[in-house]
């Protein structure tokens, strides 16, 4: 077994999971804000996608992000005619964010990261073992 490789394939996972954790925190950041306007739109939700890539150097699949697109569903609107963007009809545009969706979509890249680390952390003992048989 190629112990550089097992580590290179498990850093591309953790790269692209942390980079779908920036991802979904901005999200979430951006979940009730408007528009500065009235009649503008607000934060669109993002949504990450994956690429699988062969490595030649590897001479394995890596995983990678892809484009990071924009949700196309409505906006949600709310009654507000006080609100500084509210439009003619006393409605205010917020983005496309369901906090709970974002929150299971966090929880599960938390986890794929978490592997991609116990690989990481299993392949540095299986290394570590090996020296120690090389001493003896």
């Amino acid at each position: 077994m190629d112990f550089m490789k097992s580590l290179s394939i498990a850093a591309s996972g953790l790269r692209t999971q942390a980079g779908r954790m920036r991802i979904i925190a901005e999200n979430l950041a951006n979940a009730n804000s408007t528009a500065g306007a009235s009649g503008g739109e607000p934060y669109r939700r993002k949504v990450p996608t994956f690429q699988a890539k062969f490595d030649r150097d590897l001479e394995a699949q890596v995983v990678t992000l892809g484009r990071v697109q924009r949700d196309k569903s409505s906006f949600i609107s709310r009654y507000e005619p006080g609100h500084p963007a509210a439009d003619g009809r006393g409605y205010v545009q917020y983005p496309n964010v369901n906090s709970l969706i974002e929150t299971a979509d966090l929880k599960e890249a938390q986890r794929s990261y978490e592997a991609n680390l116990n690989v990481v952390s299993a392949t540095r003992r299986m290394i570590s073992r090996t020296l120690d048989l090389l001493r003896v």
